[in-house]
């Protein structure tokens, strides 16, 4: 017995001692940090994305008519339709929303107020706001139903307004106390949860979708070999349409005005991008993703960029005149299209904007599990996180994409319109993806096409292009419309 009692002494004192140890190394030891220190403050929660909501269906399986037989047979009671003394206004097409009973079986509960009440279900409802009618949102940390609070462009915002919320508690803790004292101090931080329903469905729109304004391609004045210039030397080596304008006057003695080339980049634009976005790039594990901006007019537009890590290709990308999360969900269809299934161990890098985060839910929420990731979020300049040391060289290469495509903007002085934004960035992508040669890739172009090898210099391999995209164009008609086999928007 006295050498049982020994050891569970001698467990009790080594217990102590390893407790004293732990505390001492959490407190004075510096450990591996995986995220900022700010990251678990209320301030910081502004950035993050709140999980999906508890949806609660209030639609009933059963109707008036099973009910009647029901009541009838389990309590000996005939439910009878409304013996009315006066005429009623109530609408002849209202049922109500709870059993669908027709309007014999309905009354005004509380008279001109509006109010009516189904005699067979007991339900109280008002025809102009039914509370039946639609799927009621629940906070998945208290149940509470969401109560919408804003009602933005494409989206609403549903907040929960419980004050006993476990998650409104829990962040309510982390709030300086000095803001508290404040008048709407509290209104600093993100501390209820809050859900984005999208009035807009972003996957049903074509990412395919042709222009309407395709122009065609039989020169009057000049032939294909002038236009396939005009891109060399604007797309290329980046000259501004006057500038190529007179670069071709002084080197091939060709008289063409600035606005010509304008038409033949945008001609150009639009037989080559099918080709470039049903092109089946190579899709490896690592995506990174980053907006810059450009100017239209004077005013700021967002361009959107996505690219494979592994191969540096660029797999989606878009133009917006906004920074909200349609464009990125638009993008990230792109850059997903062709994929059965993500990867395994797939990792999609960003900065720490909440576009990407929600967009990502989006897309689980349309494409199902199979598309579930998370954004690993790069966040700041500095390495002041082991997440962002890790992943830093996958933001570098994104970011070096934005400068390389501003260098291309840059002589443009910004665009006239959206339009034209669009077809310079089409035309840059093709460049950059089948034509541009990468010090990465041994200065070899990261997409090899087979029919492009064939051409021994630029303005060849453009036209080759060209004739690529109107062999996409074609097969998207053939399998849209089968007996379109010789219609082509550029001919």
């Amino acid at each position: 017995m006295d050498i049982i009692l020994y050891l569970l002494q001698t467990i009790q004192v080594l217990y102590r001692q390893n407790c004293w140890l732990i505390n001492f190394i959490c407190r004075y030891i510096p450990l591996k940090q995986w995220a900022f220190d700010d990251s678990h403050s209320p301030k910081y929660q502004k950035f993050k994305i709140d999980e999906l909501p508890l949806i609660t269906d209030f639609r009933q399986d059963w109707t008036y008519k099973e009910l009647i037989p029901y009541y009838e047979k389990r309590y000996g009671k005939k439910i009878r339709p409304v013996s009315r003394r006066s005429p009623c206004d109530i609408p002849d097409e209202c049922t109500c929303p709870r059993c669908d009973a027709p309007k014999p079986f309905l009354y005004k509960n509380n008279g001109s107020k509006g109010q009516l009440l189904c005699k067979v279900c007991s339900a109280r409802f008002s025809p102009a706001e039914n509370r039946f009618s639609f799927m009621k949102l629940r906070c998945p940390h208290c149940s509470n139903a969401l109560v919408p609070k804003k009602d933005r462009k494409h989206f609403i915002v549903h907040k929960c307004v419980n004050p006993k919320c476990p998650y409104y508690l829990h962040n309510l803790k982390n709030v300086d106390r000095a803001d508290l004292k404040e008048d709407y101090g509290r209104n600093k931080y993100k501390l209820h949860y809050i859900y984005r329903e999208f009035t807009m469905d972003f996957f049903s729109m074509d990412l395919n979708t042709l222009p309407k304004n395709a122009s065609s391609l039989k020169f009057s004045k000049h032939n294909a070999h002038v236009m396939s210039l005009c891109l060399t030397l604007h797309v290329n080596l980046g000259l501004s349409l006057r500038k190529t304008s007179q670069a071709l006057k002084d080197l091939y003695s060709i008289s063409i005005s600035h606005q010509q080339i304008a038409n033949y980049c945008k001609t150009a634009a639009i037989c080559v991008k099918p080709f470039v976005d049903q092109y089946p790039y190579e899709k490896g594990d690592v995506f990174t993703a980053d907006e810059t901006y450009i100017k239209i007019r004077g005013i700021k537009t967002y361009v959107w960029l996505i690219m494979n890590a592994a191969t540096r290709s660029i797999i989606g990308y878009q133009v917006s005149d906004n920074r909200g999360v349609g464009p990125c969900i638009l993008a990230m269809r792109m850059a997903f299209q062709g994929l059965a299934k993500l990867p395994e161990n797939f990792k999609f890098i960003a900065d720490g904007y909440s576009a990407y985060p929600l967009s990502a839910m989006e897309v689980v929420k349309k494409m199902g599990k199979d598309f579930s990731f998370k954004i690993t979020q790069v966040i700041g300049l500095t390495n002041d996180d082991a997440v962002s040391a890790e992943y830093r060289p996958f933001k570098q290469m994104i970011e070096r994409l934005n400068r390389t495509y501003k260098a291309s903007y840059r002589h443009t002085n910004g665009f006239d319109n959206i339009d034209g934004a669009n077809y310079d960035l089409a035309l840059w992508v093709a460049y950059y993806n089948f034509l541009r040669p990468h010090k990465h890739d041994q200065y070899k172009p990261l997409n090899e096409a087979e029919m492009l090898q064939g051409a021994d210099n630029m303005p060849g391999k453009w036209q080759l292009l060209i004739f690529l995209g109107q062999q996409t164009i074609l097969n998207m008609q053939k399998k849209n419309d089968p007996t379109a086999q010789e219609r082509c928007c550029c001919q």
